[in-house]
């Protein structure tokens, strides 16, 4: 009872970690491309009025875009895990047998003795065989399937949190000012993000910071000057 409360809340505190970094790197998503979009309008013109429109209208389609992707990739993910729990109970139906064997070869394959690992296949068949081989065999768990609506809901609130930052900055500052502290908020919101991201995932936080600061100022940069000479061009 312990093991299986402790394996579920590791499974929960797994998913959390995963959904928490998927947040991240959708506001990482946000805040560039909207940003990307606000400095390249603001480069062809200083209308606050043209470069808040294309912000907002940035800002929901970006998030529209990033809610069905999900909800499409989350759904497609989750068929795919349910029809192969339904192939594994038909092959526990069908040949008990064969799929025990496999289970105790599983269980050697990750340095158990094949007496021990017989032992462990032979129990945790009895207990419950299918959670047995999903588990080692698919790394499936049958009761955690991800919702596509859940994820489709937080994959575009973090790209809507992000995207606001930019939003905000052409609102909040005048014309003359409105590039410079756009830009420098969006490469440091950027830092926190990319460090963020990758402390949940293990990583050195220093070096993904950097990595996404590097390419968010460029990217901007050439944005900008895209905006520029499109509005000089037009002008």
């Amino acid at each position: 009872m312990t093991t299986h409360s402790n394996e579920a809340h590791g499974g929960a505190l797994s998913q959390r970690l995963n959904a928490l970094r998927a947040g991240v790197l959708g506001a990482n998503d946000g805040i560039l491309s909207t940003a990307g979009v606000v400095l390249g309008v603001a480069g062809a013109t200083t209308d606050q009025t043209q470069v808040l429109l294309a912000g907002i209208a940035a800002l929901v389609a970006g998030a529209v875009s990033m809610s069905l992707g999900e909800y499409v990739s989350v759904s497609s993910q989750r068929d795919s895990e349910k029809a192969l729990v339904v192939k594994e109970s038909r092959e526990l139906a069908t040949m008990p047998q064969e799929e025990l064997a496999e289970l105790v070869q599983l269980y050697e394959a990750r340095g158990l003795s094949n007496e021990t690992a017989t032992v462990v296949a032979n129990e945790l068949t009895a207990k419950d065989a299918l959670r047995a081989h999903l588990d080692i065999e698919l790394g499936i768990d049958p009761d955690n399937y991800v919702s596509p609506t859940v994820a489709a809901f937080w994959s575009a609130a973090a790209f809507v949190a992000g995207g606001l930052l930019p939003v905000l900055a052409v609102v909040l500052t005048t014309a003359a000012l409105r590039v410079p502290i756009t830009y420098t908020a969006v490469l440091i919101a950027l830092g926190l993000t990319g460090a963020l991201g990758a402390r949940l995932g293990g990583a050195p936080p220093g070096r993904a910071a950097l990595r996404v600061v590097v390419g968010g100022a460029v990217g901007l940069l050439v944005t900008y000057g895209i905006g520029s000479l499109v509005g000089a061009t037009l002008g």
